[in-house]
């Protein structure tokens, strides 16, 4: 079987989620090889967390000759793997700097790219990914025709299997050209931590619109209970409410949940370009006429103020 890339998202040698569901999704379409570019000596424990889920090579990159520079150097690393490997797809998780490797590999492979996929699976030919276009009113299959395909793939579009796999490292070294060192970080600043997921990564997003009137305390309640990330509108974003960090939408964050949960959000097609492609959709607003509910899977007409704490009662009671 022909290998298929998958370049490992990881903090500080921790593999992400993301890296899991797309080894899962590799191996419906060939023999899943991890790209791990990092810190040399943190190898094995990435190796250790990625043949669970059926990774039969780890290729490491040491990043110690390119720490710090933007995607260039990386996209590089994948040319050359793509060179020695023949491999039959790369996929890359689908944040900003993912997509922006995938164009620049593109490119230098002369290879076709599709961004935003929400599925792939085997086809003749080539992977077939599906995507949610022109702001979430279409659904669309695609595959590319000419080169390497090669795909970003949004969080949350597989539930990631463990699947044993040999796992066997292999140091890979890159020679990266002095062109992709010109654009290098300086300093940088750690987000205060919430303690809630990632927005783009969690399996649960519980928003809140116009209808919070500003107060977030049922929303981030709920959340909490749920341990769920919090998301915001663009109205409640534009108001000041809540950093644009928050906002979900077609000018915010593209978010693809197992579970999101609108509240007072009237599901203008800007927000709804961001999370329609979540597997559940549940909306609390107290128009019954709002544009959301014709998204929904279940929707409650009710003011989110009085209708959250009593859910979150529940679920904390059933918790218990």
């Amino acid at each position: 079987m022909s290998e298929v890339l998958v370049l490992v998202d990881h903090v500080d040698a921790h593999v992400r989620k993301p890296t899991l569901e797309l080894l899962t999704i590799a191996r419906r379409l060939g023999e899943p090889s991890a790209v791990f570019i990092g810190d040399a000596g943190a190898a094995d424990g990435v190796a250790e967390a990625v043949r669970k889920f059926g990774a039969e090579k780890v290729y490491v990159v040491d990043d110690a000759e390119i720490k710090g520079y933007l995607v260039a150097p990386k996209a590089e690393v994948l040319q050359q793997l793509v060179e020695k490997t023949g491999a039959a797809a790369v996929l890359i998780p689908s944040s900003a700097e993912g997509k922006e490797i995938g164009a620049r590999l593109a490119v230098k492979i002369k290879s076709g790219l599709i961004t935003d996929a929400v599925d792939v699976q085997a086809g003749d030919g080539g992977p077939v990914t599906t995507q949610s276009v022109f702001a979430g009113n279409y659904t669309v299959q695609a595959k590319v025709t000419t080169g390497t395909p090669i795909i970003t793939v949004k969080p949350n579009s597989a539930a990631p299997e463990e699947s044993a796999g040999a796992g066997a490292v292999e140091q890979f070294a890159a020679a990266i050209s002095d062109s992709a060192k010109k654009a290098k970080i300086v300093a940088s600043q750690a987000r205060k931590a919430s303690g809630r997921p990632e927005l783009t990564e969690a399996a649960i997003v519980v928003s809140g619109g116009r209808g919070t009137g500003g107060n977030f305390d049922e929303v981030e309640g709920f959340a909490d209970s749920l341990g769920a990330a919090v998301g915001a509108s663009r109205a409640a974003v534009d108001s000041g409410w809540k950093p644009h960090a928050f906002q979900v939408g077609q000018t915010g964050k593209v978010v693809s949940p197992q579970l999101y949960v609108a509240n007072g959000i009237s599901g203008a097609i800007q927000h709804r370009a961001g999370m329609q492609t979540s597997k559940t959709i549940v909306a609390v607003n107290k128009d019954d006429e709002a544009p959301i509910f014709e998204l929904v899977d279940f929707g409650v007409v009710g003011d989110l103020h009085t209708v959250l704490p009593a859910a979150t009662e529940e679920i904390t009671k059933r918790k218990g």
